[in-house]
């Protein structure tokens, strides 16, 4: 690829519709008076319009806003982090009472700074959130803690209703594209996580448009499904700024439905699959999908029996 190469031009079927209305504006105060931070807001999510405006939900990310880690291809400022808010859980918990949310996702910056990579604020905020919001599911979205195994094993005890770690990328893409991460690294996160709590579905993400091929794409998903990876997503790269690294591809709307269809036969009780698809998109529709679809599976194979 030549060093002069111009940006790609971003195709008409990503246009954003901004949306700022009292819910929008309500929310963002309340994340402010809380000293709150979101993933939507610090990784400049293309649907937080959508999400805070009209679905009033959010993706709440705590640990701070300050990642240990540089990946090439996220917003969110790195540095050293500051010393951990052990009140966090709470302030979490009542904001989900204040937005009255029946599905949260809790996600957070990486932490290797710390030595169970935040798997004990994660996990007291699963808990406080379940005191207070006894009738709410909770989607959790770790980074490999290290991959350490008891950091993942705190976690899991707290018992999130979906347990969410993301690829992000295929495999020979990873070594550029994440920083410290490990593609089989993060396999074995999921699969260690279904093996710890075999009732607790498990989720993935991958965004594209990075230089992958399809049939590298195709493998994700196998190798997703060989570790009992039971919900995908899959979406568009977005270049957050100049120095992150450029859009390669732009994915038509068809391209992704034909990718989702390809996921589903894999064996995924769920995918979702679009341009502007990232891992908490609609979460609660995906949960309560997948949920169906495991469903009707089950009795199509009692009624083969």
């Amino acid at each position: 690829m030549s060093t002069k190469e111009e940006y790609i031009r971003k195709p008409e079927w990503l246009k954003i519709k901004l949306n700022t209305n009292e819910n929008y504006t309500g929310l963002k105060k309340m994340m402010r008076e809380n000293s709150l931070h979101t993933v939507c807001e610090e990784a400049k999510c293309p649907n937080i319009h959508e999400c805070w405006a009209v679905r009033r939900t959010a993706t709440f990310m705590i640990l701070g806003d300050t990642c240990t880690r540089a990946c090439r291809f996220c917003a969110v400022k790195t540095g050293l982090p500051t010393e951990l808010d052990m009140q966090e859980p709470e302030r979490v918990a009542d904001s989900v009472v204040l937005m009255n949310l029946k599905h949260v996702v809790v996600t957070a910056v990486a932490r290797d700074d710390l030595k169970d990579g935040g798997a004990g604020v994660f996990a007291e905020t699963v808990r406080a959130i379940r005191r207070k919001n006894p009738f709410t599911s909770i989607e959790v979205l770790p980074s490999d803690m290290g991959g350490v195994y008891e950091n993942l094993k705190t976690l899991m005890d707290a018992r999130p209703d979906i347990l969410n770690h993301n690829i992000e990328t295929v495999e020979r893409l990873t070594p550029r594209v994440r920083a410290r991460a490990k593609y089989d690294r993060s396999l074995e996160f999921l699969r260690r996580a279904k093996e710890m709590q075999p009732d607790i579905p498990t989720k993935s993400s991958l965004m594209i448009g990075l230089g992958e091929t399809k049939e590298e794409i195709i493998a994700t998903m196998d190798a997703l499904r060989a570790n009992n990876v039971d919900i995908m997503t899959i979406g568009q790269y977005l270049q957050p700024s100049k120095k992150h690294l450029k859009v390669l591809k732009y994915y038509t709307p068809e391209e992704f439905q034909e990718l989702k269809e390809i996921a589903l036969s894999k064996g995924f009780s769920h995918c979702e699959a679009g341009p502007l698809v990232r891992s908490s998109y609609h979460a609660d529709e995906q949960v309560n999908a997948a949920t169906k679809r495991k469903q009707e599976m089950g009795e199509q194979e009692l009624r083969k029996a």
